[in-house]
């Protein structure tokens, strides 16, 4: 519970093994003691206190930590509730931890990314934002505009000082580099996307190429059904797995081929279409069998799109290889694997780490974007700037030049939440869940 209450609402339901004041209890303490209801034990519980504003909303808290067990806690909850409690909105503790100052508005959302985060380079970026790096860098670059600004509204102001000609060269040198800081943070969101929702991994191939064996290959389960028959695949099967720190959302699909079969004939179609809108595509070949001309069809699907091409079944007689003319005219990058011997799957790995480079990311010392909304206000930003050099071109007013600063810090302002309509706060909030 948080809030101005929630000590006398806790008064009311929590007798304390030894009895004290609820002035004297101090922070960061824990109390032993029993729930109650009507003089009757509930439950047997640890009562964490925490008062303002050293708590995670800045208000009197407490945390009420009972034996496990849904009909227990449904208990505690509706006697909370029926003594002035009231539930909690979805990311309503973060949202009033925003508001009363603790954090600002780019360490709320961080919350839920490191709530999130599927893998190990994600959670480390959401941890990085949450502790207020990024919102540092975004802060350094404002204090570079409005000291600019000082001198800006100074101009405005006092128009009869013959200072212009200093302001117009502060302005210019200061744009290109909060120009190209902020380049560098919208360039971060390329990897920050990856990071976040993952690389959207297409598994295509022929009937019985291996798309399934590759699939519970890199799983380490037998997720999809694997067996002689051809077109047992007949839609597509999603799963997310973390390979040497770069998520991938695969998605196993239906064999390529010609079918009369209508149900695996959608299948196909589907297969082809999510190909194309693909991000990446691992190509599975049969290395046991000629090319054929739905090898080729798939061959033709890949030339334009990044790719690895696997040449599996290589423990049987192989009758196509890397330098069969079609293959090696269709993508560079080329693996061998047995996905029955469990060959070549550290190379596939250290083929895909290769191809996104995400080794190269250093969280340690880089801020990376990983939200959408934070890239969108920075481009904006990176537009503002991009204006005011241009009005200074065409030898605009000064008071012109000043809208386009101001725009500039309006757009990071959103982001930290300096500047931010309630509607925008709502949304975001929304996005949690109840206990956060």
């Amino acid at each position: 519970m948080s809030g101005e209450e929630c000590f006398k609402i806790l008064e009311k339901i929590f007798i304390p093994k030894t009895q004290n004041n609820q002035n004297e209890i101090k922070g960061y303490t824990i109390k032993y003691g029993y729930i109650v209801e009507n003089g009757k034990k509930i439950d047997e519980v640890l009562v964490s206190y925490f008062k303002s504003p050293k708590s995670y909303t800045r208000e009197n808290m407490c945390e009420i930590n009972t034996h496990g067990g849904n009909l227990i806690v449904r208990k505690i909850l509706e006697i909370c509730l029926k003594n002035g409690a009231e539930l909690a909105e979805p990311g309503e503790f973060t949202k009033r931890a925003f508001l009363n100052g603790r954090i600002d508005l780019l360490q709320a959302e961080s919350v839920i990314d490191v709530i999130n985060a599927k893998s190990e380079k994600e959670l480390k970026a959401g941890i990085n934002q949450l502790e207020g790096r990024l919102s540092k860098e975004i802060k350094e670059i404002k204090k570079k505009i409005m000291e600019v600004m000082v001198s800006v509204e100074a101009d405005i102001d006092y128009p009869e000082y013959d200072l212009e000609e200093v302001t117009l060269v502060e302005i210019n040198q200061m744009l290109d580099e909060v120009i190209e800081e902020m380049k560098i943070l919208e360039k971060s969101f390329d990897n920050g996307k990856i990071l976040k929702e993952g690389i959207k991994t297409a598994i295509i191939g022929k009937p019985n190429a291996g798309k399934s064996s590759l699939l519970n290959l890199i799983l380490d389960e037998e997720r999809a059904i694997v067996t002689e028959i051809e077109g047992t695949t007949r839609d597509t099967i999603e799963e997310f797995v973390t390979v040497e720190g770069i998520p991938l959302k695969l998605i196993d699909t239906a064999g390529i081929r010609d079918s009369s079969d209508k149900v695996e004939k959608i299948g196909i179609e589907k297969s082809i279409e999510i190909a194309k809108n693909a991000d990446f595509i691992l190509a599975i070949f049969d290395s046991s069998k000629d090319l054929t001309d739905e090898d080729k069809q798939i061959l033709d699907i890949i030339k334009e799109k990044k790719s690895i091409i696997i040449l599996n079944k290589i423990d049987l007689e192989t009758k196509i290889d890397e330098n069969t003319r079609e293959i090696k005219e269709a993508c560079k990058s080329i693996i061998k694997m047995s996905t029955l011997k469990q060959q070549g799957l550290r190379e596939l790995y250290e083929k895909i780490s290769e191809m996104f480079g995400l080794e190269e990311i250093n969280l340690d010392n880089d801020n990376i974007i990983t939200n959408i909304r934070h890239k969108n206000l920075i481009s904006k930003a990176i537009n503002s700037c991009y204006e005011g050099k241009k009005a200074m071109e065409n030898k605009m007013p000064l008071d012109i030049i000043a809208i386009f600063l101001r725009e500039i810090l309006e757009n990071l302002d959103c982001i930290t939440g300096d500047f931010v309509t309630d509607d925008i706060i709502n949304e975001i909030f929304s996005k949690f869940c109840l206990g956060k």
